[in-house]
C-alpha cells in the first residue's frame, strides 16, 4: 500500500502533466522522408480533387443521375475504407515502403485510364466502368496514404501533429490547385488532358519514393482493429473524422452543381470557389500542428471548437431554410472559408489523439500499432468520404443543397456536442482521482509521522 500511493503521489501530484521531450533537430533521412510523403499527399489530392468541377456535368450528358454521381464519388471511399483495414492490419508483412510505391502506380494508371471513359457508351457501360477503376483506384490510394501515415508516425515519434500539418498544407495545394487546373484543362483541352497529365504526375512520385523512402523491420503484432474499436474513446475520435471527411466529400459531389444552377457560375469559375475550403485548410494545417504538439492539453477542445464552427458554416453555406435567409455568392464564399478553417483545427489533433489512446490502452509502440490506428483513420475517413456523397447526393436529388448541407451540419454539431459530454465527464473523473490520490497521500504521511514528539518522547 505504501509503495503504490507513493508511486501515484509521486506520478499524479507532484507532477499532473510531465512535459514531452523535444525531438533532436531533423536528420538527412526525417527531411527526405518528409519530402516523400508531401509528394504522396500533393500528386493524390489533386488528382483526387480534379473530378470536382466538371465530372458531375459530364456524367450527366451520359445520362447518370445525381444519386449515382453521388455513388460513383461514394464507392472510392467505400473501397479506400476496406482496402485500408486490410492493409492497415498487415503493413507489417507487406511491407510499408512496398505499399507506397505499389499504391502510387496502381493509382496513377487508373487515373489515366479514368480519362479514357468519356469514349465508353453512355448509360450502364459508362456507369459500370466508373465504378471498376474508381474502385481500383481507390485500393491504390488506401495503400499509399495508409503507409503514409505509419511511416510519418514512425519517423517522427515526437512531432506527430506537427508533421501531420505539415503535409497537410501539401494536401491542400493538392486540393486547391485540383479544381481550377482540371476546370482549366477541361475547358481548353477537353475530357481526357486532365487525368492523363495528373495520371502521370503520379507516375513520376513512384521511382522518387523508391529511392529516398526508407525500409523498416518490425514484427507483427497479435493486436486487432476490434481491440483497438472497443475504446470508447477511440470511436468518438473515429466519428470526428467520419463528419470531417463526409463534409469534404459532400462538397465535392453536389457544390458544383449547386453554384452553376443558383450562381449561373461556369466551370472553372466553380473550381475558384472550391479554393474556399481547400486554401484556408492548407494554410491553417501546420499554425495547428504546432499547437496540437506544443500544447497537447487543448487538443480535445481544438475538435469540440472545430466541430462547432463547422456545423454552424454548413447551415449557413446554402442556407437551411427554416433560416429564412436568401442564397447569396459572397455568403457561399464566406461559410466555404469558414468551414476550411474549422476542418483543418478539427482534422489535425484526430490522429495524434487515437494514437495515443492506443498506447495508453497496451498497444505496444511500433510499427503495427502504427499500422492499425492509421488503417482504422483512413477507414473511417473514407466511410466519411462514402457517406456525405451518397447521402447528400441522395437529399439533394430529393429535396436540395440547402438541406443536404443541414445534414451536415447537423452531423458536426453531434460530434462536438459528444465530445463535450466524454470530455467534461473525464475531467471530473481525472480531478476526482488527484483528490483521492491527495488523501491517501496525506493519511499515509500520518501514519508514519510518530504519535509523540521528539522532546515529549524523551
Amino acid at each position: 500500500m505504501a509503495t503504490s500511493v507513493d508511486q501515484l503521489t509521486a506520478n499524479h501530484v507532484d507532477c499532473p502533466c510531465p512535459p514531452e521531450t523535444p525531438g533532436p533537430k531533423m536528420t538527412r533521412q526525417q527531411i527526405l522522408t518528409l519530402i516523400a510523403m508531401a509528394s504522396i499527399n500533393f500528386s493524390s489530392m489533386i488528382c483526387y480533387s480534379i473530378l470536382g468541377p466538371f465530372f458531375p456535368h459530364e456524367a450527366e450528358k451520359k445520362g447518370v443521375s445525381q444519386a449515382v454521381i453521388g455513388l460513383i464519388f461514394g464507392c472510392y471511399a467505400f473501397c479506400t475504407l476496406v482496402g485500408s483495414l486490410i492493409l492497415g492490419k498487415y503493413i507489417v508483412q507487406i511491407g510499408a515502403k512496398f505499399m507506397v510505391t505499389a499504391g502510387l502506380f496502381v493509382s496513377g494508371g487508373c487515373t489515366v485510364v479514368f480519362g479514357f471513359l468519356d469514349r465508353a457508351p453512355e448509360g450502364t457501360v459508362f456507369i459500370v466502368l466508373c465504378f471498376v477503376v474508381r474502385s481500383m483506384n481507390a485500393v491504390g490510394f488506401a495503400a499509399a496514404v495508409t503507409s503514409s501515415f505509419a511511416i510519418s508516425a514512425k519517423v517522427f515519434p515526437h512531432n506527430i501533429a506537427t508533421i501531420l500539418g505539415f503535409m497537410e498544407i501539401f494536401t491542400g495545394i493538392g486540393l486547391i490547385l485540383g479544381p481550377p487546373l482540371g476546370g482549366w484543362m477541361y475547358q481548353s483541352f477537353g475530357y481526357e488532358i486532365p487525368f492523363i497529365v495528373l495520371g502521370c504526375l503520379l507516375f513520376l512520385t513512384v521511382p522518387l519514393n523508391m529511392w529516398i523512402l526508407p525500409s523498416f523491420d518490425a514484427v507483427a503484432s497479435q493486436a486487432s482493429f476490434f481491440r483497438l474499436c472497443t475504446r470508447v474513446k477511440i470511436m468518438l475520435v473515429c466519428f470526428v473524422v467520419f463528419t470531417l471527411s463526409s463534409g469534404i466529400g459532400f462538397l465535392d459531389a453536389t457544390l458544383s452543381l449547386f453554384a452553376m444552377e443558383k450562381f449561373s457560375m461556369s466551370t472553372g469559375s466553380v473550381g475558384l470557389l472550391m479554393i474556399g475550403v481547400s486554401l484556408p485548410y492548407g494554410a491553417a494545417s501546420p499554425v495547428f500542428g504546432i499547437i496540437s504538439d506544443k500544447y497537447p492539453f487543448i487538443r480535445r477542445w481544438m475538435m469540440v471548437s472545430g466541430g462547432m464552427a463547422s456545423a454552424v458554416s454548413f447551415c449557413l453555406l446554402g442556407p437551411v431554410p427554416v433560416l429564412h435567409i436568401k442564397s447569396q455568392l459572397w455568403l457561399t464564399v464566406v461559410m466555404l472559408v469558414v468551414i476550411g478553417f474549422s476542418l483543418c483545427m478539427t482534422c489535425i489533433p484526430t490522429f495524434a489523439e487515437m494514437l495515443i489512446c492506443a498506447h495508453e490502452n497496451d498497444f505496444e509502440e511500433g510499427l503495427s500499432t502504427l499500422g492499425l490506428v492509421s488503417g482504422l483513420f483512413s477507414a473511417v475517413w473514407s466511410a466519411g468520404m462514402f457517406f456525405g456523397p451518397t447521402v447528400g447526393g441522395y437529399i439533394t436529388q430529393k429535396l436540395n443543397f440547402e438541406w443536404s448541407a443541414g445534414v451536415q451540419g447537423a452531423l458536426a454539431f453531434l460530434a462536438a456536442f459528444l465530445q463535450i459530454i466524454y470530455f467534461t465527464n473525464e475531467e471530473i473523473q481525472e480531478r476526482r482521482l488527484r483528490q483521492s490520490i491527495r488523501t491517501e497521500s496525506t493519511l499515509y504521511t500520518e501514519e508514519k509521522s510518530p504519535l509523540l514528539s521528539s522532546a515529549h518522547h524523551l
